[in-house]
């Protein structure tokens, strides 16, 4: 047995915030590690000690496994825990962990290790009987192996994942997924299988300890998701037969007994619309959507992989499910815009209850360029899954969140749309209802109306309609106000005493109260003081309004066929060959922008010629900076 005393988490953000939590319930000592962005992020100030690692760019910084030990060392904690993603499994810094005296809280090396390579370990998973999808050599793809799916052999998350449903396109895509692979894991290696349309993702939570017990903690859907990234997730997957249930606890079993696995870890699969289940990957680590596990069986998974590190043994048997759990990635991030994430200050992040919120951020924190753009996850448990559904769907309505572009209202739509609603899960539904679950709000007017009679009202505490007294003859003068809202600009001209359809009953500085066709709404109205943002929440939705746009299009200011960078961030490719004088199409990728985590195609605006390339592979580039210039051709 093992005495633990610290903890410190190699990590950052909501994992590292969230891991502190249960280690101050344990009574453990908590240690941060943290960049120069990250100085005075909420997961520093959590922590008990925190210690810096140099730099800004992770590379430098939470990858840097000999750093992380260093400052373990130093700051006298006796275990490291990885959280998810950066060196969560990554083998040689486990064995580093205990070659350096300390406690790491994950499988062993070896388990890692076995796991790391995709294609290895579905060679491990078919000697141990698992169900697997026959790979595609791409060198001997025929059209009737379409459509396939490129994958990355090492990491997750998405990267070096690319659909190919044309021969002619195998080769660039191949290409890419490999240059992507290799600049997000140090691996370029990719394989081909089948693509499923329509399949859903589900995985089994495994719990493993040092004395031969292994829990299959139930079932999650992960179906629903963004560029192969996951967006909601629940427990248990809705709609399996018990036959299939069973099947797949068995599988998960036999794959952590294949590697003797110890700790927490999922088994992931890819379920067809006739319920066939295929082995997809294992992650040998914590999963971020482990909250909706803990709430079924009412468990704390941080706090069972620490006594499992300790050498404690699990019961014979875990406990039984209740009920059901919903999680939603709330993410900043622009859905209509390519998923584009945002970058700057959040001035507000509220999400009322009864749900559980894990964030790395709190009101003022600043969402930079280096780093995943998550900002929370939020999870509602209920006795039913349409419960539960509904509840995360009220929650996330009823949030204000001001300063950045969310998928908040993404989440919403999807939570309520009737293929969700009625647990018709498969990866396939963002494909299908993206551009409905984007359409701007029809509401922007009312917002707009109430923002300027917050404007017009008086002194905080003093209403508007204290005042219209005094205006009563001036009502052939109309007050006249514009904002800008969702790149659409607003003139509203009223009267203070009425508004055609609209009666104000009260306004204040931050409340106004309008009751519109018949209908009473109160509409809460915040301003910055250091910005001229104006946000309006209201049942109706959530509007920011601003006299002019926040990040004026640079695309105002330059030529035509300019191409400028849609956000800071790191030029990773460009295309094969391309040169000024070359000949380009309209539509083609010329360079690849990586910014938060996520990869971004800069297109061709027209067909013409390409007469400047001011980008580089490696090249850090700032928010407008001039990457290519494109000389459209003359129309006949």
């Amino acid at each position: 047995m093992t005495n633990l005393t610290s903890l410190l988490v190699a990590n950052r953000g909501e994992i590292a915030v969230r891991i502190f939590r249960t280690a101050r319930d344990l009574g453990l000592a908590t240690v941060a590690v943290h960049s120069d962005p990250d100085a005075d992020a909420l997961h520093v100030r959590a922590a008990d000690a925190a210690v810096r690692l140099p730099g800004a760019a992770p590379a430098d910084t939470y990858l840097r496994g000999d750093l992380v030990i260093k400052a373990a060392l130093a700051a006298g904690a006796d275990a490291v825990h990885p959280g998810y993603g950066f060196l969560s499994e990554n083998a040689d810094f486990a064995r580093q962990v205990q070659d350096s005296g300390l406690t790491w809280i994950g499988p062993p090396p070896e388990a890692i290790e076995a796991m790391a390579s995709k294609t290895r370990a579905k060679d491990l998973m078919r000697a141990a009987g698992v169900p697997l999808l026959d790979p595609v050599d791409p060198a001997t793809a025929t059209p009737s192996d379409l459509p396939l799916l490129l994958k990355a052999a090492a990491g997750g998350g998405g990267r070096g994942m690319r659909v190919v449903r044309d021969l002619d396109a195998l080769k660039e895509a191949l290409h890419a997924a490999s240059a992507e692979a290799a600049s997000a894991f140090g691996d370029g290696e990719v394989f081909a299988e089948p693509y499923v349309e329509r399949g859903r993702h589900v995985e089994v939570q495994v719990l493993a300890d040092a004395h031969g017990t292994v829990w299959a903690l139930g079932t999650r859907d992960c179906s629903l998701q963004r560029r192969h990234q996951k967006v909601i997730e629940e427990a248990p997957a809705p709609g399996l037969p018990d036959t299939l249930r069973t099947s797949l606890h068995a599988a998960a079993v036999a794959a952590a007994r294949a590697v003797s696995y110890r700790g927490a870890g999922t088994v992931e699969f890819l379920v067809t619309a006739d319920g066939r289940p295929y082995f997809l990957e294992m992650n040998t680590r914590l999963q971020v959507e482990h909250p909706v596990t803990e709430a079924v069986f009412g468990l704390d998974l941080v706090a069972l992989q620490l006594r499992i590190a300790e050498g404690e043994a699990l019961p014979p048997q875990p406990p039984e499910p209740t009920g059901h759990a919903v999680e939603a990635r709330l993410y900043a991030e622009d859905p209509a815009q390519d998923w584009r994430p945002q970058t700057g200050v959040l001035h507000t992040l509220d999400i009322p209850g009864p749900v559980r919120v894990d964030t790395g951020f709190t009101d003022g924190d600043t969402v930079g360029i280096h780093y995943d753009p998550m900002l929370a996850k939020v999870v509602a448990h209920a006795p039913t899954r349409a419960e539960a559904v509904r509840a995360l769907a009220h929650a996330l309505a009823g949030a204000r969140i001001h300063g950045l572009t969310t998928n908040r209202a993404l989440l919403v739509g999807s939570l309520r749309h009737p293929e969700f609603t009625a647990a018709q899960l498969d990866t396939g539904f963002y494909e299908r209802h993206l551009d409905a679950l984007t359409e701007a709000t029809p509401d922007a007017g009312t917002a707009v109306l109430a923002a300027a009679l917050a404007d017009a009202a008086p002194a905080p505490g003093a209403t508007l309609a204290a005042r219209l007294g005094g205006w009563r003859n001036l009502r052939s003068q109309p007050q006249t106000r514009r904002y800008t809202t969702a790149g659409t600009e607003y003139e509203v001209q009223y009267h203070p005493v009425d508004h055609p359809g609209v009666r104000v009953l009260s306004a204040e500085r931050h409340l106004v109260t309008l009751e519109v066709d018949g209908i009473r709404r109160m509409f809460h109205v915040k301003r910055n003081s250091n910005s001229t943002e104006v946000y309006v929440d209201s049942p109706l939705g959530a509007h920011t309004l601003t006299p002019v746009p926040r990040f004026p299009d640079p695309q105002d200011r330059t030529e035509p066929g300019s191409l400028l960078a849609p956000m800071p961030g790191t030029v990773v490719r460009v295309a094969e060959g391309l040169a000024p004088g070359n000949p380009v199409t309209a539509g083609q990728p010329l360079l690849w922008l990586e910014a938060m985590k996520m990869e971004h195609r800069i297109l061709a605006p027209a067909s013409g010629t390409l007469t400047a390339l001011h980008a580089a592979t490696g090249q850090q580039v700032e928010y407008g900076a001039l990457l290519a210039v494109v000389q459209e051709e003359p129309q006949p």
